[in-house]
């Protein structure tokens, strides 16, 4: 069978299990196959395939089908201006979290040696996208999963970020280490009884640990807002991802805790998304 056959029968597999993005799908998990872009597939599409590569790409057409994520499945995702090394034991990188990259090069365009800390940093997405974009930033990044702090480490490294950055396997309330002149953070924020309504994708197969918020969604947030009140510097600037119906709650807890509220930004659904925020 040539490149394109296994193509259109891959994509028909999961055209059969309702999955939207079947034929771009089918694309990447060739590419994935042969070790080789989806440009090298376009132009070497009559190629015919080995037994070994039909059967690892099948396998993998299979593991789609039952919902699993392309990212996972490729073990990389795209985010910003870089490609991430994924696993399960991370979240996928969201482009509505781009919205915090966004914010932060905008509010720091004057800004020189700037100390960030990302609390709950997974794959690294968001402090790495910004220490990439800003040479002379310094990062720290704290976890409470080892997995996703060894995951950082390698997207470090292939971004070539290691030398400015500290990471650190801690739970957010016993981290206690420097002053930060910006935090940023991305916590888990579904309420624990709307996990199971959720896409497959998301429900059966990201971490339960990165998307848990407890029973009213903010169990999390709380911990995040009362921590960053502690380690932020007067004036500093605090970028928290939310969900969608949070923002009036999320900014009545920032208020408690002395910040004042910037500006929330909307994310591609037109959904609240992200509260910018400033220690006072």
């Amino acid at each position: 069978m040539n490149i394109t056959s296994a193509i259109i029968s891959g994509s028909k597999i999961l055209r059969n299990k309702f999955i939207p993005s079947h034929q771009l799908d089918s694309e990447i998990l060739m590419a994935k196959t042969i070790k080789k872009d989806r440009n090298y597939i376009l132009l070497n599409s009559e190629s015919v395939l080995n037994k070994n590569d039909l059967n690892y790409f099948f396998r993998l057409i299979e593991q789609r089908s039952l919902g699993s994520p392309v990212a996972y499945l490729t073990n990389k995702k795209f985010f910003w201006n870089s490609e991430f090394f994924v696993t399960n034991d991370t979240l996928i990188p969201r482009p509505d979290t781009e919205l915090i990259i966004e914010n932060v090069l905008n509010s720091t365009k004057q800004k020189n040696k700037i100390n960030i800390l990302d609390i709950g940093i997974g794959s690294g997405c968001i402090l790495l996208s910004i220490l990439k974009e800003r040479k002379n930033f310094y990062g720290t990044g704290i976890d409470i999963s080892k997995k996703c702090i060894n995951i950082s480490k390698i997207n470090a490294v292939k971004l070539k970020v290691s030398s400015r950055l500290k990471l650190y396997k801690s739970d957010v309330d016993k981290f206690n280490l420097g002053k930060y002149d910006l935090v940023v953070s991305n916590p888990p924020y579904i309420k624990t009884f709307d996990l199971k309504y959720l896409e497959r994708d998301v429900a059966e197969f990201e971490p339960r640990l990165a998307l848990n918020g407890g029973l009213d969604g903010l169990s999390e947030i709380r911990k995040v807002i009362k921590k960053t009140s502690e380690l932020i510097k007067k004036n500093g600037k605090f970028i928290l991802e939310i969900g969608f119906d949070q923002k009036n709650r999320v900014i009545e807890l920032l208020n408690r805790k002395g910040f004042y509220i910037n500006s929330t930004q909307k994310d591609f659904a037109n959904n609240d998304r992200c509260i910018i925020s400033t220690k006072i």
